[in-house]
């Protein structure tokens, strides 16, 4: 019971190493962020953000949350991510970041909001039906 207690605690504020923390999903993929007071280091699954994400688009959609918040050069970020894609892990790292820096500076709301930092994106891949070649791709009709 005891730990229940102690991960609703560890969300609302800092852990014992001074972390704030924020869990984002987007298709199958999940990030858990972790946020503190530093000089502006981001590491993704222990590489650099150059490094994790090769795509101009994505790293300019991570530091977005940053720029917008005035939190960039102010805060290490670091993230674990799993499943999915790079643009998966892109949108549910942008997100578990802006849950993060909620529980960091909660006067940031208004701007995460706006900005839709704080939105969960519910778009999955649809499932492919029995009888069809796809989700909605039939197989072609013959008339004889």
């Amino acid at each position: 019971m005891t730990t229940a207690t102690t991960t609703a605690t560890a969300t609302k504020g800092p852990d014992s190493k001074g972390w704030f923390w924020g869990t984002g999903r987007r298709k199958t993929a999940i990030a858990r962020v972790r946020v503190r007071a530093g000089n502006g280091d981001i590491k993704l699954n222990e590489k650099t953000l150059d490094d994790y994400l090769t795509e101009d688009r994505d790293r300019k959609h991570v530091l977005s949350v940053l720029e917008k918040t005035g939190t960039k050069g102010k805060v290490d970020v670091t993230a674990g991510l799993v499943g999915g894609g790079f643009t998966g892990q892109t949108g549910a790292m942008v997100m578990g970041l802006a849950r993060a820096l909620l529980a960091y500076d909660s006067t940031l709301e208004p701007m995460l909001r706006e900005n839709g930092f704080l939105t969960r994106d519910a778009r999955k891949v649809e499932r492919k039906k029995y009888g069809q070649a796809g989700a909605r791709r039939r197989y072609q009709f013959s008339k004889r």
